[in-house]
């Protein structure tokens, strides 16, 4: 079960990462940007880059079994 959950959330934080990098317009970025903007202001897709590394850095050690 490790690797279907590690699996997926490292995608959602690949994801979370090229979409702040790129400035996607993608609906579901533009939608975590919507939510992000309210608190970061500017900075929204900054914090979701740093974000969306930190999910796929933990989903990778729970995918190999160190975390969780």
């Amino acid at each position: 079960m490790n690797y279907l959950w590690g699996s997926l959330m490292l995608v959602i934080g690949l994801l979370m990462f090229l979409g702040g990098f790129t400035k996607s317009e993608f609906i579901v970025y533009k939608l975590l940007r919507a939510r992000a903007t309210h608190m970061w202001g500017e900075n929204a897709d900054k914090f979701l880059m740093i974000a969306g590394l930190i999910i796929a850095l933990l989903s990778s050690l729970f995918f190999i079994g160190i975390w969780g």
